[in-house]
């Protein structure tokens, strides 16, 4: 089981729990503003952009390179972005704290 909160853009904490899945499914089902999951996981839409706490980054590892095209195009991008529909929930991820990008 991970505890994940997901900061919006209002800055409004959501804490979500889940065991297994994409954490994007995880935001998805628990209606997190600003996670849409358009392309149901696929990683071909950026619509569950969020930004990774820099002292958490080691804890979800970098994107693939298609994620890494796909960040390309969201002006939000820095480099502790990520996708969330590639990001799977690990007991590991337990305390991780996302950015919905804006």
């Amino acid at each position: 089981m991970a505890k994940i909160t997901f900061m919006t853009q209002g800055n409004i904490p959501v804490v979500v729990e889940g065991e297994s899945g994409s954490v994007m499914a995880l935001a998805v089902e628990n209606n997190v503003a600003g996670i849409d999951g358009d392309c149901g996981g696929v990683c071909s839409c950026a619509t569950c952009h969020v930004h990774v706490a820099q002292e958490q980054y080691a804890l979800v590892g970098e994107a693939s390179e298609i994620e890494k095209d796909m960040l390309e195009l969201d002006d939000d991008a820095n480099e502790y972005s990520r996708l969330c529909c590639q990001i799977n929930i690990t007991p590991a991820l337990d305390g991780l704290v996302l950015t919905v990008a804006g």
